[in-house]
């Protein structure tokens, strides 16, 4: 797979982020973060698994057999990593507002080095640092943060990110050493819809009629964004270096508020728009700089 390939699917997996942010949001409008989220999930489990089985049946037990102890250990890590990512993700929504979201979950761009850097003793090179900036420049004037107040919320979301950038390097590492992203992708969905399934019996009431009621929002969220998109997440990385791969999610917000303006028709003004262009002109520089260097 070439690294254009993995651009490709790293710009499809924020296409589809961005787009199933509005899901996210409306779909909890009868059921609470925990039920809505082992919903989505196992849709997304549903969804990959029969691909998984036809295109990668031949190598599953050949790679999982490579390295056992390895494989589970990344399948543990970022299981749980995308499960506290995304509840707290969900649970922030109900607390604040989009603008205080968008803002305080871009903080997983700049947590993706600094964690590198603890965990695998890996510096990015300074030239990434300008990158960085831009990204988060571009998300508070996309957000419209100056206009928003801090809310209760907002604490979820910035811890929310440090789950995220968790998420992204161990997917980086696991594609590192192993080359079943789709089957990966099915159990990591498997994962993470048995642990919410699990405190959302204990933590919220779980009525099918009423998560009926929110069929459409988890369909979307659920195969697009729980199946697709976490699957073509592991293909991107496969090529594309954690820090990079991070600044080019953060265009999640771009395709966040081009979905509002056109399926909500909410308003653009000029800081929006410079928004997007310094987001975008983030996610070029850094895939013209080097990357990163072990110590």
């Amino acid at each position: 797979m070439s690294k254009t390939s993995s651009l490709i699917c790293a710009l499809i997996t924020t296409f589809i982020w961005g787009t199933a942010f509005i899901a996210q949001d409306t779909g909890m409008d009868n059921i609470g973060p925990m039920t809505f989220n082992a919903s989505r999930f196992f849709v997304g489990f549903l969804t990959m698994l029969p691909i998984a089985i036809i295109l990668e049946r031949r190598k599953i037990k050949l790679e999982i057999s490579s390295n056992k102890k390895l494989f589970f250990k990344y399948l543990i890590l970022m299981g749980i990593s995308l499960f506290l990512g995304t509840y707290l993700q969900q649970a922030a929504l109900q607390f604040t507002n989009i603008a205080n979201a968008a803002f305080f979950t871009v903080f997983y761009v700049p947590l993706v080095p600094i964690l590198l850097f603890f965990i695998y003793s890996i510096k990015v090179h300074w030239s990434i640092w300008p990158s960085i900036g831009l990204c988060i420049i571009g998300v508070y004037l996309l957000s419209d943060f100056s206009n928003s107040e801090i809310m209760m919320g907002d604490a979820l979301v910035i811890l929310c990110s440090l789950f995220w950038a968790l998420h992204i390097i161990f997917a980086g590492k696991f594609m590192e050493k192993f080359n079943i992203p789709i089957f990966y992708a099915a159990l990591q969905a498997a994962l993470v819809f048995s642990l919410s399934v699990f405190f959302a019996y204990f933590l919220e009431e779980i009525v099918i009629t009423k998560i009926l009621m929110e069929y459409s929002s988890i369909l979307y969220a659920g195969v697009l964004s729980g199946g697709i998109a976490f699957t073509l997440q592991m293909f991107a990385q496969k090529n594309i270096e954690e820090t990079p791969a991070a600044i080019i999610y953060s265009l999640e917000g771009v395709f966040a508020t081009l979905a509002g303006w056109i399926i909500l028709s909410q308003f653009l003004d000029i800081n929006n728009i410079i928004g997007c262009i310094l987001i975008l002109f983030a996610v070029i520089f850094s895939q013209v700089t080097p990357t990163a260097k072990k110590l």
